[in-house]
């Protein structure tokens, strides 16, 4: 016997709504289970994850900081998904982008002009859409699996950061710790409100999001890219390049990834470390696909994702745990989100060996 998934003929559009509803609650679910088996009580464990967080107007603004990159990055990541293009490697183009931003505030920190700020943010992005070419390019013209060298590419920018902060970039005055500077006041994004952290990163995120989704609705590139997604050979036929989709949705997904890297390090931490992001770039995968690829969507979603880091680090005070459980929450979440859409777009069938051999020798 041998299981096979076989393509559905229609897909309920009821059920691909819920479907990240049900792998939420499925998440709650086997989270308290996880919680139980740790010795911790199962409903005060989840409430320090999913509801502590928002009885303080400070840890909103937590969040809107830690959803920022999340939605940002998500919403590029998108566009390369919806086209067939899997940029696994965002994490990289965020600290790339962090790197390239920060070259003003670093390299030249004695410059004080009002132009240091929008200059580190084009520099960001034009940063992470640069490391995003790697991959484009030996896609598009050498057919190399894109997952394979964006991922690697991560671990390049990774260990280039690690070696810029303990290096030539180490901050002199620093007491010999691994890190640059202290940004200027000019090199700073500022704060939205005066209640909180939460700086215009945030904004960046929503405005982003709200553009691809027109673009996706209302705009040829989206039409283009929703078609090459789902048949290259239609868009081919439809006059479709599909060498300049992987540039565009690679270079596209980058861009963001980038400026979410400088808005991350400018805004919240101010200065470049051995590490800026808790896993970022890999979380907005899982941000993507719970927003259903949808801009608006991933809005939600990377608000719901930003509260499992920050109610991890509220459960590692209450409860104890180890910071690892956010991560065992957000694979759970992306488990049951790949499967609750692959029991939605195929069904499960049952193939009796035995039984087909007999077959096969009546035919004979």
């Amino acid at each position: 016997m041998r299981i096979e998934l076989e393509k559905r003929a229609e897909v309920s559009t009821l059920y691909s709504i819920l479907s990240p509803f049900i792998a939420f609650a499925l998440t709650i679910v086997f989270g308290g289970i996880m919680f139980a088996l740790l010795g911790k009580d199962p409903v005060t464990a989840l409430y320090s994850y999913f509801v502590e967080p928002l009885t303080e107007v400070w840890s909103l603004h937590e969040l809107a900081i830690k959803a920022a990159p999340l939605i940002l990055i998500g919403v590029g990541l998108s566009v390369c998904f919806r086209s067939n293009n899997w940029n696994i490697g965002a994490e990289g183009q965020f600290i790339i982008g962090a790197i390239a931003g920060s070259i003003l505030p670093v390299v030249f920190h004695g410059w004080h002009s009002p132009l240091m700020l929008p200059l580190m943010l084009l520099m960001g992005i034009i940063g992470g859409a640069l490391f995003a070419a790697i991959p484009a390019f030996l896609k598009a013209h050498m057919n190399t699996n894109e997952i394979l060298t964006s991922l690697m590419l991560v671990y390049v920018a990774q260990l280039f950061l690690d070696w810029l902060v303990r290096g030539p970039w180490r901050n002199p005055e620093g007491m010999n710790f691994p890190e640059t500077r202290r940004f200027a006041a000019e090199a700073i994004l500022p704060e939205m409100l005066a209640s909180g952290r939460a700086h215009w990163g945030f904004a960046f995120a929503i405005i982003a999001a709200l553009l691809v989704w027109f673009m996706m609705r209302y705009t040829l590139r989206g039409f283009e890219i929703i078609v090459l997604g789902q048949s290259a050979r239609a868009g081919r036929f439809a006059g479709f390049s599909s060498r300049k989709m992987i540039w565009f949705s690679m270079l596209f997904s980058g861009a963001l990834a980038g400026l979410a890297g400088i808005a991350e390090v400018s805004g919240a931490i101010q200065q470049l470390r051995p590490v800026i992001s808790p896993g970022y770039g890999f979380t907005a995968i899982i941000v993507a696909f719970l927003g259903r690829l949808n801009p608006l969507g991933i809005i939600a979603a990377g608000l719901v994702l930003a509260l499992t880091y920050l109610g991890g680090e509220a459960a590692q005070l209450s409860l104890g745990v180890s910071d690892k459980v956010t991560r065992v929450f957000q694979g759970l979440l992306l488990f049951f989100v790949l499967s609750c859409d692959t029991l939605i777009h195929y069904r499960i069938r049952l193939v009796w060996e035995r039984f087909s051999a007999a077959k096969m020798d009546e035919a004979h």
